[in-house]
């Protein structure tokens, strides 16, 4: 699935002594590393929203991957901001919302699911590592006069910080902007912890578009100007220099910006999303209209709903599923024209990596993650009276999507540690290198105790998709250019609600669900421009929200969904979309 690797033009390491957490396996440093350069996948248009050619973008694959594509493409961007991992040790989940049909529910009153959508769990070194690639790696595709925002708190911060004066130099460092907000919450035993931070570098100190945003006045401060001139001026005396009254003055880089409010209308739900005002001071800072503004972490896609609303272009990309589900139906709501892109490196076939790790360990054949060979280990297959080892790459990490020598070289010392193991299974979702891979088996030499060469077993990992992913069931009737929808199942979902319902046994929250499933479903689409297997154009469509009210056509109503769906011209293909965010595809007979 790889195509090549895209060079990069930003020099290596300056040489700062301050970085000894960038290590690289010992074969292979960072230099290596540079003059590899950033891996390239194919890429698919998958659908396109809106009427007309539109250069918004929104990408489903990695930051460093869809740096690639772009920098292949020719694309620059002219303002960068950021919201990656903060490397905070916990795990996000998206709370699934089964309502009622035909009902208004309450919040309090609706029935929640959640599935985990990725967990901010590192070590801090292999973090530091990830976030050099890509931070490189978005660099390779800022404009001359562009500028980055990197969003972070305490957990990791300070050393990101010292990252980014690697890659863009001090020299090119801004603002350390201080978000202040407020919550309900507060420790007993220390300061709540109410800010986070946003370090502000610019592409080349030569030039640079910034617009300093101006405030009123106080009231407090206006009555210190106690003074007036001839002709009605206010002013005060400061140290003897007469200081004339302004109405406005400059901010500073300490904000003070509201939490988005669970009620507001632009709350997407999702786990992690920072208030549009705070992105519309970042956006009108630093970019003009039409100039091109990206977001590689997009999430609840604040960032390109804003951008939008301002008059620039956006191009946005997060690995999640959910994620780019969220953001196209917000940018839909937000009446966006954009492409929707796909990456193809492997992982873009195992729809919720976080939960596909926690299955890999029943569908292996003769996998036991019960094993004595340590962490670096996944677990270990028994097969034909044998126990081997077997590395399984984490799906989380997208560097490992790729099975390559440097990879392989760690797996080889690995190995080596076992003391003369006879047999090791490698699983892989796509691996390069092949013959090089081959050369370092003969060169490493791997023995058993007895002196045999140790078995190396290599499986392609995309052969157990059919397995993980289980395909909703649709059942529907067309009337014309209308759809119905007379049954839907979803069999992840059942097995989903069957073990909530388990460690609830005998207690009034058990979920039910209708012999129709149909409050299963979350949006449905209707493409009757094209058919099966071309890019998805959605001429009809209906967003079912979690209290049962649809969103027809990017228009909110107060009407609840009777199970229709209905187009203006003749249905070819049906997409349905269940609430844990599983879409199915059937084409219509």
């Amino acid at each position: 699935m790889t195509i090549k690797y895209i060079p990069y033009q930003t020099d290596p390491l300056r040489g700062q002594a301050v970085l000894p957490f960038l290590r690289y396996h010992k074969n292979y440093d960072v230099k290596d590393f540079m003059l590899r350069g950033m891996p390239a996948f194919e890429v698919e248009l998958v659908e396109k929203v809106g009427k007309g050619k539109s250069d918004n973008l929104v990408i489903h694959g990695d930051a460093l991957n869809a740096c690639a594509y772009l920098k292949e493409q020719n694309i620059k961007v002219d303002l960068v901001y950021i919201d990656p991992p903060f490397a905070s040790g916990a795990n996000y989940a998206k709370k699934i919302f089964i309502r009622q049909n035909g009902n208004e529910l309450e919040n309090k009153d609706l029935q929640v699911l959640e599935e985990t959508m990725y967990g901010d769990i590192w070590q801090k070194e292999d973090y530091l590592n990830w976030m050099y690639e890509r931070l490189l790696a978005i660099k390779e595709v800022m404009s001359d006069t562009a500028s980055i925002y990197v969003h972070l708190d305490w957990h990791i911060g300070h050393y990101v910080k010292v990252l980014m004066d690697e890659i863009f130099g001090e020299e090119n460092f801004i603002n350390e902007i201080i978000w202040h907000f407020t919550s309900s919450k507060s420790p007993e035993d220390r300061y709540g912890r109410k800010h986070s931070v946003i370090f502000t570098y610019i592409k080349s100190s030569k030039e640079h578009l910034f617009h300093l945003e101006q405030k009123p006045l106080s009231e407090n401060s206006k009555s210190k100007y106690n003074l007036v001139t001839e002709d009605g001026r206010k002013y005060k005396m400061v140290r003897g220099i007469i200081k004339y009254m302004k109405n406005e003055i400059p901010i500073d880089d300490v904000w003070d910006i509201p939490l988005e409010n669970v009620q507001s209308s632009n709350n997407t739900g999702y786990n992690t999303q920072k208030p549009e005002a705070l992105l519309e001071r970042i956006i009108k800072a630093s970019s003009n209209e039409e100039m091109v503004v990206a977001d590689f972490f997009g999430g609840s896609g604040v960032t390109a709903k804003v951008a939008n609303d301002l008059g620039r272009t956006f191009i946005t990309a997060d690995v999640g599923v959910n994620a780019i589900e969220t953001m196209r139906d917000r940018l839909v709501q937000a009446k966006a024209n954009f492409n929707v892109l796909e990456i193809k490196d492997g992982i873009d076939l195992f729809r919720n990596p976080a939960q596909t790790m926690d299955k890999l360990g029943t569908i292996i054949p003769g996998l036991s993650t019960q094993h004595e060979y340590g962490k670096f280990w996944f677990g270990a297959i028994t097969e034909k009276g044998s126990v081997a080892p077997c590395w399984v790459p984490n799906l989380l990490d997208k560097s490992q999507a790729i099975l390559n020598k440097d990879l392989m070289s760690k797996i080889f010392d690995e190995i080596g540690k076992l003391g003369g193991i006879s047999k090791v299974v490698i699983c892989s979702v796509d691996m390069i290198h092949k013959k090089e891979i081959d050369k370092m088996i003969k060169d490493y030499d791997l023995r058993d105790s007895n002196g045999k060469p140790t078995e190396i077993i290599f499986k392609d990992l995309k052969e157990l998709t059919d397995l993980l992913v289980h395909p909703d069931h649709v059942e529907y009737e067309v009337k014309g250019n209308e759809v119905v929808i007379t049954r839907f199942v979803s069999d992840a979902l059942l097995t989903k609600i069957a073990e909530f319902n388990g460690k609830k046994q005998g207690k009034k929250e058990l979920i039910t669900i209708s012999d129709e499933g149909l409050e299963l479903i979350e949006y449905l689409s209707l493409d009757c421009t094209n058919a099966k297997g071309e890019v998805w154009q959605s001429d009809s469509e209906i967003k079912i929200d979690k209290k049962g009210y649809m969103i027809i056509n990017r228009e909110k109503t107060k009407k609840f969904w009777d199970g229709k769906i209905i187009s203006d011209k003749k249905p070819l293909r049906l997409k349905v979309r269940n609430i844990a965010g599983d879409e199915t595809i059937v084409t219509i007979k």
